[in-house]
């Protein structure tokens, strides 16, 4: 037995707000159109989704995740570190420093409708809405 769902992610205060819904099949264009539902505190809207699937036996008492998307992120702008550098804005430091401790080449910036920004990973994706 499988099921599908799609984990949507809002700004939050210190983390991101989640809901996960139950969808029919990992698509893209149906989840977008689910993310226009959601309304989280302060009036933050899904910045991005990823889809997992859950699943069991009838040895299983429960069911686990057997498979997980990357992130999609909705009207998302990749950065490098690079070009973050190149700005030479100095509000970028603790972006920079964060980047540059952690290993992280590229990060993702979303407005939906605050500004949001996390690592890109090359199992993400950003989708136009």
């Amino acid at each position: 037995m499988e099921k599908h769902f799609v984990k949507f992610y809002s700004a939050g205060t210190f983390v991101a707000e989640q809901t996960v819904k139950e969808i029919d099949s990992w698509d893209v264009n149906k989840a977008i159109e689910m993310s226009k539902e959601i309304i989280e505190r302060y009036g933050a809207k899904p910045y991005g989704f990823r889809f997992f699937t859950k699943g069991r036996t009838e040895a299983d008492l429960d069911s686990k995740v057997i498979a997980e998307s990357g992130t999609y992120f909705i009207n998302g702008v990749v950065e490098t570190l690079e070009e973050i550098k190149a700005k030479g804005d100095p509000n970028n430091r603790i972006l920079i420093s964060n980047m540059e401790c952690n290993g992280w080449n590229k990060v993702v910036t979303t407005y939906n409708p605050y500004k949001w920004t996390q690592p890109f990973t090359e199992n993400d994706a950003v989708v136009s809405v």
